[in-house]
């Protein structure tokens, strides 16, 4: 009489029991798959196995098998986590050792502006050119912010689109100066922008647009003309700060839809825009928060700086839709997001953003061939195959969702239902042992 069979059931149960309660302990770890104990029963080997009679010698835990399912994404209020919606793991490594796989993404930056998980393993992916933020695919490195700041761009290119009423008024003095920029009746209207220089420096382009000429009664034959002003600083770009001069001076077709000429650059007779190259802009007054009373002048130097000017004149009022320039100031890192395709974009104090790099993301064949390392993390085996990397969304793999994290996919209701089973089926399997004991009792006790 054997007891095989009831000892295999309770050591199977118990397994089964340790599985579920591993899973109950991870339900609230982010990135933890269910594990799922699997059983095989087993024979004694014997001559003659073909006979129906044979009885089977219990059972066996066959093996844990992970459930590789998709857990739910919950939102954080941290950047640095980061969660997969599909397929795939992140790659991590402390640059020594082998590369392991998590589905964790709880990230942080460490004191070298690397992004780590919380056993201090780096996050894999493409690191990006410095200076221009291109993605450099290729072999999969550490990633690391960059911790300088990024340099200043001066302005070298200006867009302009703005319409000027053509029922206004001639508005030039009858006496010299043409224009008064402290008298707003020496000019009909004025909008400003910001460029900057060669160090970055903020320099104020303020534009006085003051109608010239224009059709008459008594002049019928006048062109519709208009002077365009401009100060640097408040300084006087053209001409004198006693006698300033037009930068330039547009002339109107009669339907007033563009310009027919201009006295500086050229009319793009494809689109019908004004483009021209601006005088080289040097000097201008100092800002209050000059350290050196002393300096009345601050250097700025503004060089070969291209306007693009779409302008009609029509019988509407004065209107700027579009005034835009390609410089900006020196800037200092200020916080970093991570697109849905796994690039890491850094912004920047002076409103810029740049790629910092991109993560890569792995995937297996058979992800029942991983080996759980724990740390929420996997390692490859020869079952699980090789990893197959790529960038998020790429292929098959899964995207990316900043500012939160994947919830373990473990059902707690489940789990407790299959608890009371495997108690159960612990209960049956014990008494098979105890119903045993009592008959080799019996046995025992024949006289």
């Amino acid at each position: 009489m054997s007891f095989q069979q009831g000892l295999s059931g309770l050591n199977a149960t118990s397994k089964n029991l340790e599985v579920i309660g591993n899973n109950i302990a991870n339900a609230g770890t982010y990135g933890a798959k269910a594990a799922r104990a699997e059983f095989s029963d087993f024979y004694a080997a014997a001559l003659g196995g073909g006979s129906g009679s044979q009885v089977g010698m219990g059972t066996k835990l066959a093996t844990v098998a992970q459930q590789f399912t998709q857990g739910s994404v919950v939102a954080t209020d941290n950047p640095l986590d980061i969660a997969i919606n599909g397929a795939g793991f992140f790659q991590v490594s402390d640059g020594v050792g082998t590369t392991k796989y998590s589905r964790n993404g709880q990230f942080k930056l460490d004191n070298q502006g690397y992004i780590v998980n919380n056993t201090g393993l780096k996050l894999m992916g493409y690191s990006a050119d410095q200076g221009t933020g291109q993605i450099q695919a290729g072999l999969a490195l550490p990633l690391q912010l960059p911790t300088g700041g990024i340099a200043p761009k001066p302005t070298t290119d200006i867009k302009m689109q703005f319409n000027l009423d053509s029922t206004k008024s001639v508005t030039v003095p009858a006496a010299a100066p043409l224009i008064d920029f402290n008298d707003s009746t020496s000019y009909n209207n004025a909008t400003s922008l910001t460029v900057y220089d060669a160090k970055g420096q903020p320099v104020a382009m303020t534009y006085y647009f003051q109608r010239a000429t224009g059709k008459t009664a008594a002049n019928p034959t006048d062109p519709d003309a208009w002077n365009v002003f401009m100060t640097a600083n408040g300084a006087t770009v053209g001409g004198t700060e006693a006698a300033p001069d037009p930068v330039f001076t547009v002339t109107f077709t009669d339907d007033g839809k563009g310009p027919t000429a201009t006295s500086l650059g050229a009319i793009n007779t494809a689109n019908g825009h004004v483009e021209l190259t601006l005088p080289d802009i040097q000097g201008g007054p100092v800002s209050d928060k000059d350290d050196d009373p002393g300096n009345n002048t601050l250097p700025l130097l503004l060089s070969g700086m291209k306007m693009d000017i779409d302008v009609t004149q029509f019988a509407s009022p004065f209107g700027v839709t579009d005034l835009s320039q390609n410089g900006f100031s020196a800037g200092k890192m200020v916080s970093i997001g991570i697109e849905s395709n796994g690039i890491v974009t850094a912004r920047y104090s002076n409103g810029q953003t740049k790629s910092a790099g991109q993560i890569e993301v792995a995937n297996f064949r058979n992800l029942q061939g991983l080996q759980p390392l724990g740390n929420n993390m996997w390692g490859f085996t020869y079952a699980s195959g090789d990893p197959v990397t790529g960038v998020p969304g790429e292929g098959n793999l899964g995207v990316l969702q900043a500012g939160a994290l994947e919830e373990s996919n473990i059902d707690m209701t489940a789990e407790l239902v299959n608890m009371i089973t495997a108690q159960r089926a612990y209960q049956a399997n014990a008494q098979t042992i105890k119903t045993l004991d009592q008959v080799m009792q019996t046995l025992v006790n024949l006289r």
